[in-house]
């Protein structure tokens, strides 16, 4: 296998508490990385913010990008710019800078360090196949990640390893320099209702 692959099911993940609300911390890099120390190359999580309005930690040297995944909410950067977010919209900003959220959502988070770039899309599927192309840069290493938000997706990977993502899964592939290009297919698991998948990549 020329790629490292790592699925985190739901009920593996651990939920904790936080001023405004839960936290879900989804995935590390390096594994063995600490939030609590600032000490990552970059990490996935999720929050539920259940207070109406919450100022965000303090991350300086950390690029954050939040989606809202359920709900509406202001971000207000002090200073600096100020967005309504819907439900699939994002922003992107500074850790450093002080950061306030008003509105009860449930929000994806990406945070970076330096040396890291990366970005969030939203993918819906509801019939037919939606088909991914991981290029490997030759100059980079080269992380994503395929989390199921909503239904439940059936994940292939160069047709020779198939995953099926339940609501609340997580996907990591993990490529070096060795590895070739990945071709990802993702199917709709159950007719009755749209699969919605977020995809994190991440070039380090």
């Amino acid at each position: 296998m020329s790629y490292l692959l790592n699925v985190k099911r739901k009920s593996e993940q651990i939920t904790s508490l936080w001023s405004g609300g839960k936290t879900t911390q989804l995935a590390i890099c390096p594994e063995d990385g600490d939030y609590s120390k600032r000490d990552f190359k970059w990490r996935i999580s999720t929050a539920d913010i259940e207070v109406e309005e919450s100022e965000f930690t303090h991350l300086p040297g950390i690029q954050r990008i939040i989606m809202s995944l359920d709900g509406e909410m202001w971000l207000q950067h002090e200073g600096k710019h100020h967005v309504y977010l819907k439900p699939f919209e994002q922003d992107r900003f500074d850790g450093g800078w002080t950061t306030r959220s008003i509105g009860r959502v449930t929000d994806f988070n990406l945070m970076l360090a330096e040396g890291c770039e990366g970005d969030l899309s939203t993918i819906h599927i509801n019939h037919g196949i939606h088909t991914e192309v991981l290029d490997n840069r030759e100059t980079t290493k080269r992380s994503d990640a395929f989390y199921c938000v909503k239904g439940k997706s059936r994940m292939s990977i160069d047709e020779k390893e198939t995953i099926v993502l339940e609501q609340g899964d997580l996907v990591i592939l993990n490529m070096d320099h060795s590895c070739n290009n990945l071709h990802i297919k993702l199917s709709n698991n159950n007719d009755d209702s749209t699969a919605t998948i977020i995809k994190v990549s991440i070039f380090y």
